[in-house]
């Protein structure tokens, strides 16, 4: 967690794909839009290759939000079906960090293209946000490897 001028800044950990979202980061940035600093994005090869695991993982190092951002549904994944089987993942898991305690709303899917760069920008400032109303997480997690 950092902290400017005694005000909460959280931080976000994006994962991100690279075919899609981590394109979209990537045109965001030669664009020269801004967002939030506190933003660590991950990039994976698919959203169907995150495993809740990552997720608690990075929570459990210090993240006060996370993101798994991958290519629209039904047909721009680039391995068909990563994209379903993040989004079957997503409502599952979500469901299991109500159950430890985690706000719904500090875990994020997301489905952005590698020309939305400007949707990238606003899902980013909407999440940084929306955790900086809820607070610090203080998670109790241990996560073994």
């Amino acid at each position: 967690m950092s902290e400017t001028k005694g005000e909460f800044e959280p931080k976000i950990v994006v994962y991100a794909c690279n075919w899609c979202t981590y394109a979209a980061t990537d045109l965001a940035g030669t664009s020269r839009m801004s967002y939030p600093p506190n933003v660590r994005i991950i990039r994976v090869m698919c959203s169907g290759r995150i495993d809740p695991q990552f997720v608690l993982q990075a929570f459990a190092d210090g993240a006060d939000g996370v993101i798994v951002a991958g290519c629209h549904p039904p047909a721009d994944c680039h391995y068909i079906e990563g994209n379903y089987k993040a989004y079957r993942r997503f409502e599952l898991f979500r469901k299991l960090l109500e159950t430890m305690g985690i706000e719904q709303e500090r875990f994020r899917l997301e489905w952005i293209s590698a020309a939305e760069a400007s949707r990238w920008v606003q899902v980013v400032n909407e999440m940084v946000t929306q955790v900086k109303k809820l607070g610090p997480l203080k998670p109790n997690l241990e996560v073994r490897e």
